[in-house]
């Protein structure tokens, strides 16, 4: 067996359940009072397989669609059925209707044609370069790799932390990342893991010894329970194991002061009237619909609960799988089938959750973005379907963001273009060389986060490639 820091501390008795794996994500953090008049939260929701960008966000002008239905056929949304964004001449795919009051309000903005860059590049560039170049990203167009740059702001596969981690660490946040999504590259710091917490309604504590009350209450638990506190208060003979008798204490401490909060469902005592308002279209019988709903409605909660979660700022991850539609990516028309029932769960998952943020007057203060592995194929496949790219589309929620515009450079719609990586016949597939970079994206929310030019150098280290161009403006 490869000895693994996760497989040494099983061995060593030091690592309890899943959940209590999670408490340990507070590691050497050490927790701060609340300073809520200065609050802020950043949401990541990564669309894990390659959210199609190009359906996402589609142009309306008579050229540009024309070009676009062209190329897409079949798999190309019908113009009438698009959700006009006022003048900005795009319109966005009918299932995220539940995003259109954000744009109506100016909370809403399309950022286009995004990746993972070490510093701007051309098409000439680009083809010229050797695979071995810096110029070029690892593993172009493969699923595991692009996740890996994306959630780590970097070229390099290899990279270990992901920029989210970087950022809690560098800016000093009470908190690692907070994930409800998994244990994703995203949360990873130098110095911790993400805090990874399960749904509303589940148990949260170290050992599955939480607080609710058969659990208070059950001999067999509370002696164990006794007996573990014990041992990890008592003084270590060795300065290793004094460290790892830390991290559970921590790991006791995260699950005592979240575990009430994590457990309420709609309706409950302790629920929010605003929150439980704003995901009302999504609940049912008291439960929040499964996946990225419920997702958002444990991040509302943490966000209200923020003087419990503790930190003036809160960096916090979501996930939405399926993306990676190589087959039958439409129903019975192009605004049905499983990419269109991917997207309406993101829009009416984060339309009810920006509802939530105005009802807690927070909205200024909480800004989501969402990110994906990479765009995919402007041509469609012999599958209904589309294949891996580079550059895609993304969109920024909140009431802070500079709405009602559209950032970055959409790519020229044409085959064997200056945007697309292809010159021969069988590589003119519509794959996208990003305009923007990962770093110019993150900056963007970092800066608004409260990062200086330093910090930013820091979390961001291809950042200073862009010369003057460090942010793309949206905030």
């Amino acid at each position: 067996m490869t000895i693994t820091r996760r497989n040494w501390l099983k061995a060593a008795g030091l690592l309890g359940t899943t959940a209590g794996a999670g408490a340990l994500g507070n590691l050497l953090l050490p927790a701060t009072p609340a300073r809520a008049a200065d609050y802020k939260a950043l949401v990541c929701i990564f669309l894990y397989g390659g959210n199609d960008g190009l359906n996402t966000i589609v142009p309306t002008d008579a050229t540009r669609y024309g070009q676009y239905s062209a190329v897409r056929g079949a798999l190309a949304i019908p113009q009438g059925s698009l959700l006009g964004l006022g003048s900005s001449g795009y319109g966005l795919h009918p299932s995220l209707s539940g995003l259109t009051a954000a744009w109506s309000e100016g909370r809403l903005a399309p950022v286009f044609n995004v990746g993972p860059l070490y510093q701007p590049i051309t098409k000439t560039q680009f083809r010229a370069a050797p695979d071995s170049s810096d110029l070029v990203p690892d593993s172009l167009f493969s699923h595991s790799d692009q996740q890996l740059l994306w959630e780590s702001s970097s070229t390099d596969s290899l990279t270990r932390t992901g920029w989210g981690g970087r950022a809690a660490e560098v800016l000093g946040t009470t908190n690692p990342v907070i994930s409800v999504g998994g244990n994703g590259r995203f949360g990873l710091s130098s110095l911790s893991a993400p805090l990874v917490l399960p749904d509303p309604g589940a148990t949260f504590g170290a050992y599955e010894l939480g607080t609710d009350s058969w659990r208070l209450s059950y001999a067999p638990l509370v002696a164990r329970a006794a007996a573990l506190r014990g041992i990890y208060d008592e003084a270590q003979n060795n300065d290793l194991a004094e460290v790892y008798a830390g991290m559970q204490r921590d790991a006791f401490a995260v699950s005592d002061r979240l575990a009430a909060l994590i457990k309420v469902t709609p309706g409950e005592a302790g629920s929010v009237a605003a929150i439980d308002n704003a995901f009302a279209p999504l609940i049912t019988d008291g439960n929040v619909a499964d996946g990225l709903p419920r997702q958002l409605y444990q991040i509302a909660k943490l966000i209200a609960g923020n003087a419990t979660v503790q930190g003036n700022r809160q960096i916090f991850f979501a996930q939405l799988g399926g993306f990676d539609t190589h087959g039958n990516q439409i129903g019975g028309s192009a605004i049905t089938g499983t990419h269109a029932t991917l997207l309406k769960e993101v829009g009416d998952a984060l339309g009810c959750f920006y509802a939530a943020m105005k009802g807690l007057a927070l909205s200024d203060a909480v800004t989501a973005f969402t990110q994906s592995d990479f765009g995919r194929t402007f041509t469609p496949n012999n599958s209904s379907g589309t294949d891996h790219a580079w550059g895609n589309n993304h969109l920024v929620i909140g009431g802070a963001v500079k709405g009602g515009l559209t950032y970055g450079t959409y790519p020229t719609l044409v085959l064997g273009g200056p945007d697309d990586v292809g010159v021969d016949s069988w590589e003119l597939q519509g794959r996208w060389i990003p305009t923007s970079s990962v770093d110019q994206y993150a900056a963007t929310l970092l800066s608004w986060f409260g990062a200086d030019a330093g910090q930013l150098d820091t979390v961001l280290p291809n950042l200073a490639n862009f010369g003057s161009a460090r942010t793309l403006g949206f905030l």
